[in-house]
């Protein structure tokens, strides 16, 4: 199969938000992660092109990003939680870029979702830099050179077998006006696959899905 990915990426050349609880939650009570990683150029061109992101400037060569680690129900998800953990320093947020483009990102991320984990900030970044590690991005996004349209399940098939651990109840692909934004991939609390709940699972079913060239 790698070869039939490779072929149509390199030949050619939406998906609703998960569903909320209430917010303010009392941090780690969850039942697993859900790891987004977000396509970076088409996420420059919806929304970071316009507020000028330093992680869309031309030749940073970026595909696919950590977006977040986020604490998950079995059906939706605490927000904006309740811990006594400190929050993590600026320092430690911009130390976070290199894997998700911007420190802004970390911080909100924290914020958000990484309360919820009842983490130390330092010990909570320093699983996302596991998550993200655990999984291979395949190497064939890197040489997308021009934009591209594409059946979203070619994406998550690429993940798959550049991935072999991953099953398919384990990873998702998502859509934004028109374009890939997002593979999510459903973990244990210990960061093994796990299957993911029903509201995450729901794929993109575009056919020509848009993928712009990497920067």
């Amino acid at each position: 199969m790698h070869k039939a990915v490779l072929a149509f990426l390199l030949a050619t050349s939406l998906s609703a938000p998960l569903p909320a609880s209430a917010e303010g939650e009392a941090a780690g009570d969850f039942d697993y992660y859900v790891m987004a990683l977000s396509w970076s150029p088409n996420w420059c061109a919806l929304t970071g092109d316009d507020r000028r992101d330093p992680q869309c400037d031309v030749g940073l060569g970026l595909t696919f990003i950590l977006h977040g680690l986020w604490p998950q129900y079995d059906d939706g998800y605490p927000s904006y939680c309740r811990t006594t953990q400190r929050d993590p320093s600026r320092t430690e947020s911009a130390a976070m870029s290199d894997i998700m483009g911007a420190s802004g990102l970390a911080w909100y991320q924290w914020k958000k979702h990484g309360r919820c984990a009842d983490l130390p900030a330092r010990d909570y970044y320093a699983l996302m830099r596991r998550a993200f590690a655990s999984v291979r991005i395949p190497p064939v996004f890197a040489k997308i050179n021009k934009d591209l349209t594409v059946p979203a399940s070619v994406i998550e098939g690429a993940f798959l077998e550049s991935n072999p651990a991953l099953a398919r109840d384990q990873i998702t692909v998502t859509c934004q006006s028109g374009m890939i934004q997002e593979v999510r991939i459903c973990l244990a609390q210990d960061l093994t696959p796990r299957r993911c709940g029903p509201d995450v699972i729901r794929d993109c079913t575009l056919t020509d899905a848009a993928l712009d060239a990497v920067r």
